[in-house]
């Protein structure tokens, strides 16, 4: 697989990434001898932990291959053409994106299957993925959800001469996108049966993660077992159809549901977990503990997924006796699923980080500042580094253009760039 990685200069500008005067390639950067814990980096800076990235690839390579489903990641989690890199290199089937524009940073650095999680809508995004297609090696996959979509992608796409392979998304009342009943999937059937020429029929797309409870989510999947077996009776798609789902909560019982069917449908199953790379401490924790309680799989394969970002602070006041104020704020970290949670705590010079005492909270973010609920004799001081768990990795990778990859000893031995 080709790839543009190493060809960018990182700029002395970009937070977070050290001590540098003058631009240098990615490649550079491991070169450097940085390490995190000798104050080599400026903080706060997101890191990433290459011996828990590698667990994390390998855990999700066993787990689909147990089921005998691929994965498709979705790379919007964080736009890091390297972590791409790394998850095709480890099997993965496809890159899964939710915008013309991802997929053309997923094209620009090598991918050349892309899977769009989303419908695709408007001229300029139609040129992009046309001009993406012309290329015969580019496998592009996008929604549709309405007759009037397609009237647009077919009219479109005819034009250019090409065919658009697409999927049929369900949805769910309340939820977002997707069809809800069965009148709008035979107004959409016509629709696509309009344009044969320009579409292609390649499948069915769910999302479950807009539902909470276990057991509606099991019926919203077997619904969509249910359709793809149908509309394969009838012949509607081109070639074997493709039967897709999960985010990174649910997976494992899209799985079940899923390989449960497949000898009805001769479906080719593709999952799309993409926070499973870096995990979390908030839902994605949760969702793997539940896992590893219910699901066999994941059971059989504990160790489960590790945290493998943290985002590193400098405590920089010590105002009162049960308050620190760190440098991390909502700039920083994200914070629309859970605040950051301490998790290690570090003192220049020591031997080793140790873990950050539990009762350590978070109790508010502001945009460069976070408080710190401590308790007297706690021994924080300033110039103390920290690093924080952080709650939905996604809206963390869009904070940082560049993310350092450490190995064990917290050397800088890579670098993670985004593309946001």
């Amino acid at each position: 697989m080709s790839s543009l990685i190493g060809s960018r200069k990182i700029s002395p500008l970009n937070k977070g990434i050290g001590q540098l005067s003058e631009p240098v390639s990615l490649e550079e950067i491991g070169q450097r001898g940085w390490n995190l814990l000798r104050e080599d980096l400026s903080l706060p800076t997101a890191v990433l932990y290459r011996d828990k990235l590698e667990h994390n690839l390998k855990w999700m390579r066993q787990f689909m291959a147990e089921y005998g489903v691929k994965l498709a990641p979705h790379g919007k989690t964080t736009m890091a053409p390297r972590l791409f890199a790394m998850q095709m290199e480890a099997g993965a089937w496809a890159i899964t994106v939710a915008t013309a524009q991802q997929a053309l940073v997923a094209y620009e650095h090598g991918v050349r299957r892309v899977l769009m999680a989303n419908q695709l809508v408007g001229k300029p995004n139609m040129d992009i993925i046309a001009r993406l297609l012309s290329n015969a090696e580019f496998e592009f996959y996008c929604l549709v959800d309405s007759a009037a979509q397609v009237e647009l992608l077919g009219a479109f796409f005819a034009g250019s001469g090409q065919k658009l392979n697409v999927l049929i998304e369900l949805g769910v009342e309340g939820g977002r996108a997707g069809i809800r009943n069965e009148a709008q999937l035979q107004e959409l059937l016509h629709a696509l049966d309009k344009h044969k020429g320009a579409l292609a029929l390649r499948g069915v797309e769910v999302y479950e993660g807009v539902l909470k409870e276990e057991d509606e989510i099991r019926v919203f999947l077997r619904r969509a077992c249910e359709v793809t077996t149908k509309l394969a009776a009838e012949r509607r798609f081109a070639g074997r159809p493709i039967l897709t789902g999960a985010g990174s909560a649910w997976f494992d019982v899209v799985a079940e549901e899923f390989t449960a069917a497949s000898k009805l449908t001769d479906a080719e199953i593709v999952l799309r977990p993409g926070c499973y790379l870096t995990h979390d401490a908030g839902n994605y924790r949760q969702a793997q503990l539940r896992m590893e309680k219910t699901n066999p799989v994941a059971y059989k394969l504990q160790p489960g997924l590790e945290t493998a970002l943290h985002v590193w602070a400098y405590v920089q006041s010590v105002p009162e006796a049960q308050k620190a104020i760190v440098g991390l704020g909502r700039r920083d970290a994200a914070f629309d699923s859970g605040l950051p949670v301490p998790a290690l705590r570090y003192r220049p010079g020591d031997a080793a980080p140790t873990r950050a005492p539990a009762h350590w909270e978070v109790s508010k973010l502001m945009d460069q500042h976070g408080f710190l609920v401590i308790e007297p004799g706690d021994d924080v001081r300033v110039g103390d580094m920290i690093g924080f768990d952080i709650c939905h990795p996604c809206l963390t990778f869009d904070k940082w253009r560049v993310l350092p990859i450490v190995d064990s000893e917290y050397n800088v031995v890579d670098v993670a760039e985004t593309y946001f």
